[in-house]
């Protein structure tokens, strides 16, 4: 199979959109997406909030890695890969390996310290294609998040 990973422009983001709901959909999350298409080419193309990678197969997006920079007070500036989403039909082709290694470089090529992700622990496929490519899983540690409400209502506190 051959494809293409490329930077994507403004024009992906329908695709984008479209990936991030199938995403949402196979972790049973589907209403749980609030962002919309104008939010993604605003936050991505007008302020420049992350980058985007496609894998393009036969002209259609097949898959996608959003990543931003993030700062540790340990390590510096760092990349932080938010989601790397396949299309179900295409995974297993190698799509994901190779936005995987595009990311890696990105960061390379951005001298960052380190390239983090969160993955579920539910996930034993990621967790074990991570492990042989040498990443470190954090077993010890937690994902915090606090939603609008909590936000709220700690202000008011």
């Amino acid at each position: 199979m051959e494809y293409i990973i490329r930077e994507a422009g403004r024009e992906d983001m329908p695709q984008a959109l479209e990936l991030i709901k199938e995403l949402a959909e196979h972790e049973n999350a589907a209403d749980q997406v609030e962002i919309t298409l104008e939010d993604l080419e605003k936050e991505g193309f007008d302020e420049g909030n992350f980058k985007c990678f496609v894998a393009e197969v036969d002209g259609k997006i097949q898959g996608m890695a959003l990543v931003y920079f993030r700062f540790s007070t340990w390590k510096g500036r760092t990349v932080h890969l938010e989601d790397l989403i396949v299309r179900k039909e295409m995974r297993g082709t190698g799509l994901g390996g190779a936005l995987y290694q595009r990311v890696v470089q990105y960061g390379h090529d951005n001298g960052v310290k380190r390239v983090e992700w969160v993955v579920s622990e539910g996930n034993k496929n990621a967790i074990e294609f991570y492990e042989n490519t040498g990443a470190d899983i954090k077993k010890n540690w937690y994902t915090v998040h606090m939603d609008e409400l909590g936000i709220q209502q700690n202000l008011k506190k």
